[in-house]
C-alpha cells in the first residue's frame, strides 16, 4: 500500500504517524515545498520575539522522523489524476498512489494596496518568514504593521522585542472585535502600549511608497505618513485549494470531507486548515486554522487511510494564546454580535465558530487580571472566554466540551452573576476529578 501526504505540516505529520502505527511496511511518500524537519507553527512568535532558540521550534527528534520512514520529497504538487491516481510534481516526477491526503494547509493572504510589491513588505507564515524578519529586524529602524488577528501581535511583540520601533494600524475601533469584548480588547490594546507599540485605530494603508525598490514609508487612509523600513502583514488566510480544484473535488470554504476525512473522491482524503468539516451543532461547513485541530485531523485521516475505524465529531474550538502578554484561552463561540470586522478572513489561529453569534446569556467576572467571560445557552455552556486563570480554563473547557447540563444553575445564574460564575469553574473542576 502507497499513502501520498501532500503537505508536510501538523496534519500531515499527525497522519503519517496514525498510518506508521498500524502499518509497519506501508510506503509513505510525503510531497512538501518546505525542505526543514516538522517544526512547530505557533512556535514561531517565540522565535521572532527571541525567547527561544531556533533549534526548539522543532517537535520531532532525527531517530523520530527516522522511525517513521518516508519518502519525503520537497517540491510542488502541481496537478492530481483520480482516474490513474497519479500525483505530478513540478520538477516533473509522477507519483502513484493507493491512499492520498491533502494536508496543504492555509497560506497568508497577500496585500492589495499599491506598493505591497515593494522589498520590505514582509509576512509571518513559515520558518523561512521568521528567519527572514529577524535577518531584517537587525537593520530595521521603524515597522508598519497590518492586520486584526493573533499573527498581527506576533508580528508587532516579535518586531517590538527585537527593538524596532512598531506602529500597528487596526482597521477597525478596537482589536479583534469579532472575538474579543470592548472590555478585552482595551486589556490587550494597553498591554501592546505598555510595550512601546504605536496603535492607530481606523487606519488602513492607502499605499506603500519606495525608494530604490525598498519600502521608504506608508501613507494611511487616516492622511498620516509614517517612515518605515518593514510593512509586516497579516490580513488572514486561506486554505490552498488550487490542487483540489483543478482535480473537481467539492469545495466550499475548504475541501469538503466526511466524518472520516474522505473528499468526494474515493481514497482521496483531506485535513488541517485545508479541510472543511461539519459542525454538528449547526450543521454548517467550518474551517480552523488552529494547531491542535490539524494534529487532530490527521491523526484520524491517517487513521481512515490504513482501512481502520475512525470517525470525527467536531468539538467546541479550544485555543491559547499570548496577546500583549496576557494568555487568553477561547473555547467554544465566544463572538461579539455587533463588533466591526476586522479581519478580511479566518485569521492563522482563528476558528470561524468563535465568530459566531450565539443566542445566548453573557455573565462576565470582574477582576481585570483574571478575566473569565461564560456565554450560557438555554442548558449548557456554549463558550468561554478566560484571561490569565489556567485553572479556570480548564474548568469551563470541560463544561463545554462535555455538553453539562446547567439547567438546575439557570436561576442562580440570573439571582447571583458573580457567585454563579464561581460555581460553574468549581462544576468543571469537579467534572475532571477521578
Amino acid at each position: 500500500m502507497r499513502h501520498v501526504i501532500v503537505g508536510s505540516g501538523a496534519a500531515g505529520l499527525a497522519a503519517a504517524e496514525a498510518i506508521r502505527a498500524r502499518d509497519g511496511v506501508a510506503e509513505i511518500v510525503m510531497v512538501g515545498r518546505e525542505p526543514h524537519a516538522f517544526y512547530s507553527r505557533p512556535g514561531l512568535a517565540y522565535l521572532l520575539a527571541g525567547t527561544v532558540p531556533d533549534k526548539q521550534v522543532f517537535i520531532r527528534g532525527r531517530d523520530e522522523i527516522a522511525a517513521l520512514r518516508l519518502d519525503r520529497r520537497t517540491d510542488d504538487a502541481r496537478q492530481l489524476d483520480l482516474a490513474r491516481r497519479e500525483l505530478h510534481l513540478a520538477g516533473g516526477a509522477v507519483v502513484p498512489w493507493d491512499r492520498l491526503l491533502l494536508a496543504t494547509g492555509a497560506a497568508a493572504i497577500p496585500p492589495s494596496f499599491p506598493g505591497a510589491e515593494l522589498d520590505g513588505v514582509v509576512k509571518l507564515d513559515d520558518l523561512d518568514d521568521v528567519r527572514n524578519l529577524i535577518a531584517r529586524a537587525g537593520g530595521a529602524k521603524r515597522a508598519v504593521v497590518i492586520g486584526g488577528g493573533p499573527t498581527a501581535i506576533e508580528l508587532a511583540e516579535g518586531l517590538r522585542a527585537r527593538g524596532v520601533e512598531v506602529h500597528y494600524l487596526l482597521r477597525g475601533a478596537r482589536f479583534w472585535a469579532h472575538v474579543l469584548d470592548p472590555v478585552e480588547s482595551q486589556q490587550v490594546e494597553d498591554a501592546l502600549v505598555a510595550h512601546g507599540i504605536a496603535l492607530h485605530h481606523q487606519t488602513q494603508v492607502a499605499r506603500v511608497v519606495g525608494h530604490r525598490g525598498k519600502v521608504a514609508w506608508v501613507e494611511t487612509t487616516a492622511g498620516d505618513t509614517i517612515k518605515c523600513d518593514l510593512v509586516a502583514v497579516a490580513i488572514g488566510v486561506a486554505p490552498r485549494l488550487e490542487l483540489a480544484r483543478q482535480a473537481g473535488l467539492s469545495i466550499g470554504r475548504g475541501v469538503r470531507v466526511d466524518h472520516r476525512f474522505q473528499t468526494s473522491a474515493e481514497h482521496v482524503y483531506a485535513a488541517g486548515d485545508v479541510a472543511e468539516v461539519r459542525d454538528p451543532d449547526t450543521g454548517e461547513g467550518v474551517v480552523d486554522s488552529l494547531w491542535s485541530t490539524a494534529l487532530a485531523h490527521g491523526a484520524i485521516a491517517g487513521t481512515a487511510m490504513t482501512g481502520a475505524p475512525a470517525g470525527y465529531r467536531r468539538p467546541p474550538s479550544l485555543n491559547v494564546t499570548r496577546l500583549g502578554a496576557i494568555t487568553i484561552t477561547i473555547i467554544g463561540a465566544v463572538g461579539q454580535p455587533d463588533a466591526d470586522d476586522d479581519l478580511v478572513t479566518i485569521a492563522r489561529g482563528d476558528s470561524l465558530s468563535w465568530r459566531a453569534r450565539p443566542t445566548a446569556w453573557t455573565l462576565t467576572g470582574d477582576d481585570p487580571a483574571r478575566r473569565v467571560r461564560v456565554v450560557v445557552g438555554p442548558r449548557h455552556l456554549v463558550g468561554a472566554l478566560v484571561m490569565n486563570d489556567p485553572a479556570a480554563a480548564r474548568a469551563l473547557t470541560r463544561l463545554v466540551r462535555h455538553r453539562v447540563d446547567l439547567s438546575a444553575l439557570r436561576a442562580a445564574l440570573d439571582a447571583d452573576p458573580p457567585g454563579a460564575l464561581a460555581r460553574l469553574i468549581e462544576l468543571g473542576a469537579a467534572a475532571g476529578a477521578p
